[in-house]
């Protein structure tokens, strides 16, 4: 990682490191975006052999400030989830975008990221699926108790099934290879299952 992509990720924890939420991961409790950015970060190279340094600071932005618009201020419903992460990815690609500018970025790289953090380009851009299928992997590495814990099993199993078809194979490969409690695993492996029949 070069020293641009260092000190625009300096920027984007310092900015993560506010999020009044909290996260207990890997036996430390964290600000939940900030830990959330770092693993999306790790998940990177063990998804693109030699990822650029837009995609490397993509994934430490792709949830920049997430917690300055709460769910509840969007109406309920699908609708208003729809609107609602449309409002993130751009309040997660201004700020990133800004935060690249005032370190002098080429405005190309900037366009570059913004598309990344938008989501622009799935099904036809490489990087842009291993972005999603980083924030995916993080998902399944930190969210997965806790929807096991407010859903029953099939409904767990048809959320998971519905990331899955999200992801590239070799992210779903990485997926079942995460260290998780035998129910998660057992809930996983259901949804992997699904995903394969659905596919042959």
């Amino acid at each position: 990682m070069g020293d641009r992509v260092a000190r625009a990720h300096a920027a984007i924890d310092a900015v993560n490191a506010e999020d009044p939420h909290t996260l207990f991961v890997r036996g430390e409790r964290r600000p939940k975006e900030q830990a959330h950015a770092e693993m999306a970060t790790a998940w990177i190279p063990r998804l693109v052999a030699e990822p650029s340094d837009a995609l490397l600071v993509a994934a430490r932005a792709h949830h920049i400030k997430r917690w300055t618009i709460p769910r509840a201020d969007h109406p309920a419903g699908r609708k208003g989830y729809l609107v609602w992460r449309k409002a993130l990815q751009k309040v997660h690609a201004d700020t990133v975008g800004e935060i690249l500018a005032q370190q002098a970025w080429p405005e190309d790289e900037i366009v570059r990221v913004r598309d990344l953090v938008m989501k622009r380009g799935l099904g036809r851009d490489a990087e842009a699926q291993a972005f999603e299928d980083a924030l995916c992997l993080v998902f399944l590495e930190t969210q997965l108790e806790g929807v096991a814990e407010q859903l029953d099993e099939d409904h767990t199993v048809d959320v998971l099934r519905k990331s899955m078809k999200k992801m590239s194979a070799e992210a779903i490969d990485l997926a079942v290879g995460l260290p998780l409690d035998p129910h998660g695993r057992a809930l996983l492996e259901r949804a992997a299952d699904s995903v394969a029949e659905e596919n042959r």
